[in-house]
């Protein structure tokens, strides 16, 4: 298991566990990021990413990024 920021680009991955406080958890899940789903790295410029969950393309910051686990 390890942090979403250090996916390979273009590569997809299965959401293994979404971490930190209630509020953030529950904003993740909501935009998609839920265990057993699938997500896809697109790009990374300067620490934040562009990830596809759900055929939606969302940025995250790295704090963020950091708390889904892939």
């Amino acid at each position: 298991m390890m942090p979403l920021v250090y996916a390979t680009p273009g590569e997809e991955s299965v959401i293994k566990k979404v971490g930190g406080n209630p509020e953030v958890k529950r904003h993740l899940e909501n935009l998609g990021f839920t265990p057993g789903g699938s997500v896809t790295l697109v790009s990374i410029l300067g620490g934040n990413v562009i990830v596809k969950v759900k055929e939606s393309r969302i940025a995250l910051n790295e704090d963020m990024a950091r708390k889904v686990m892939i």
